[in-house]
């Protein structure tokens, strides 16, 4: 299975549309976003964010097998909460994507949007890092979204490995770790939709690895729809050739294509039709090591700090 953890809908997509990408590039399961740049919608206007995410329903209706919904809220409005139960509880969608742009993780007017998202035990997908389209990424830093440890009911993902800040990301996730919780329980992860230009790719996902293995990462496109399916597959095969190059096991690379997704969305993921082939172990590799990660399994580590 593969499972491709980062879309961005547009408003000018239909049902029909995003199945043939995600067939052409041979995905089993999107993740979409509601609309929330341009064609009147944004991130600053409550307002536009409540008609995507009614788009956002009527797309994935129907669909639930392939096409997971995440709504698009902005936490500074006082009515976010509520939109957030609403396109969860009304409209069928399955979490939350959110965009520090002129807030930051810890404000305190943003806390009762992440309660919701626990209360609703959603998953949670954040921004993090630069913005290549000139905005400032100085909300977006990794070490931020540590505010999430108040709101233990949510599962969250930072995208983009939090490039520049890929060291302070991979810090942030390295916290469950250190202290024995499993990667399929850990509150972070993060998509390797790349927010790193091509010449720190290798040594970004190549050190994420080593600290934090596979099941911390998981496969994003982040490609915008409508889309011809090559170029989804594109930016798939930019990770599977990384893959290749650093020589990774099938077991860490069937963490990245699908299984850290699959416990990050949980009950979000309906299993799919149809029996699911069995994996043979497979012989070591000089990766093997990177499914676990510099810890090397679950076990905790003795504190180092207060």
């Amino acid at each position: 299975m593969v499972i491709d953890a980062h879309l961005h809908c547009t408003g000018r997509e239909t049902s029909d549309d995003v199945l043939r990408s995600l067939d052409e590039a041979q995905i089993d399961v999107g993740v979409l976003l509601a609309p929330f740049l341009g064609d009147g919608y944004s991130l600053d206007d409550a307002a536009s964010l409540r008609r995507a995410n009614a788009h956002l329903s009527a797309l994935v209706r129907g669909h639930r097998d392939r096409l997971v919904g995440f709504a698009v809220v902005d936490p500074r409005s006082p009515e976010a909460a509520h939109d957030l139960r609403h396109a969860v509880e009304t409209l069928g969608l399955r979490g939350v994507k959110m965009v520090p742009t002129g807030w930051y993780p810890y404000d305190a007017q943003v806390q009762p949007v992440f309660a919701m998202a626990a209360e609703l035990r959603l998953p949670v997908l954040f921004h993090s890092g630069i913005f290549i389209d000139g905005r400032s990424g100085r909300f977006c830093r990794p070490a931020f979204f540590e505010v999430m440890r108040d709101h233990p009911g949510t599962r969250v993902a930072l995208a983009h490995l939090g490039w520049p800040w890929t060291d302070e990301a991979i810090a942030v996730g390295l916290i469950d770790r250190i202290h024995g919780v499993p990667p399929e329980r850990a509150q972070f992860r993060f998509d390797i939709s790349f927010g790193p230009p091509p010449p720190y790719r290798r040594e970004v996902l190549q050190r994420a690895l080593e600290v934090l293995g596979a099941g911390a990462l998981q496969f994003g496109s982040d490609c915008f729809l409508p889309c011809p399916g090559h170029e989804i597959a594109t930016r798939r095969r930019w990770v599977q050739e990384l893959l290749d190059e650093l020589a990774l096991d099938e077991a860490a690379r069937a963490q990245i294509w699908s299984g850290t997704a699959a416990a990050w969305l949980g009950p979000a993921l309906e299993p799919r039709p149809g029996p699911t082939a069995a994996r043979s172990p497979s012989s070591p590799s000089r990766a093997a090591g990177h499914a676990a990660g510099w810890l090397g399994g679950s076990r905790p580590m003795a504190p180092l700090c207060c």
